[in-house]
């Protein structure tokens, strides 16, 4: 089962980011989102998915109109990641048959994504929430709902954010911040996925 883990790569630059991709899926991470705020970031999303598209989920995150969600579907993405809750846009997400993840940080939110259609909850800035409020949202929510923190995670807390029922995480800067090369990526993405495996097995088994 891939492992529940978004990697996150704001700035990235098409001309390195099949090199970015490549060091993320050896490395064991096979969800990856160009946020739109990235240098021309459709060529991004079609250079990985051309690529990639048969070993990982490629999409987008920053979406904030169902004008960007056609043009992310045109480029080969399958993911639409958005910073906030916007109906329209998880409508036209699904009416192409992509996956839904909009931003939420309160219930009203959360209930709204849901109601709407989404497949999954991206809670941020999840340091806002925390673990413990996570916790008692998560209580409310439908049965098997689908949450991701994002924002102020990382190795130091993630058996602390599993152990509170969620789902998966949101990694930027702790793997990739514009600039950086692929070798250094890669050492990210293994330092992440080295915590959060040990994690999983610890909560898996406490």
């Amino acid at each position: 089962m891939p492992r529940e883990i978004i990697a996150i790569l704001r700035g990235v630059r098409p001309h390195e980011v099949e090199a970015i991709g490549a060091v993320l899926i050896e490395s064991g991470i096979s969800t990856i989102e160009v946020p739109l705020n990235s240098p021309d970031p459709f060529d991004s999303i079609s250079r990985l998915a051309r690529a990639y598209a048969d070993v990982a989920s490629i999409g987008a995150g920053t979406v904030l109109s169902k004008e960007d969600v056609t043009r992310v579907a045109d480029a080969g993405g399958r993911l639409i990641v958005s910073p906030d809750t916007m109906p329209e846009v998880i409508a036209a997400t699904k009416a192409l048959g992509l996956a839904s993840y909009p931003g939420v940080l309160t219930p009203t939110e959360c209930f709204c994504a849901l109601r709407n259609g989404a497949d999954g909850l991206k809670f941020f800035p999840s340091n806002l929430v925390g673990p413990d409020g996570l916790k008692a949202v998560s209580a409310v929510l439908p049965a098997g709902t689908r949450t991701y923190a994002v924002g102020g995670v990382g190795p130091g807390n993630f058996q602390t954010w599993l152990e509170a029922g969620v789902t998966g995480f949101g990694i930027g800067s702790g793997i990739y911040k514009a600039g950086m090369t692929a070798d250094t990526a890669r050492q990210n993405a293994r330092d992440i996925v080295v915590a959060y495996d040990r994690a999983v097995d610890l909560v898996g088994h406490s």
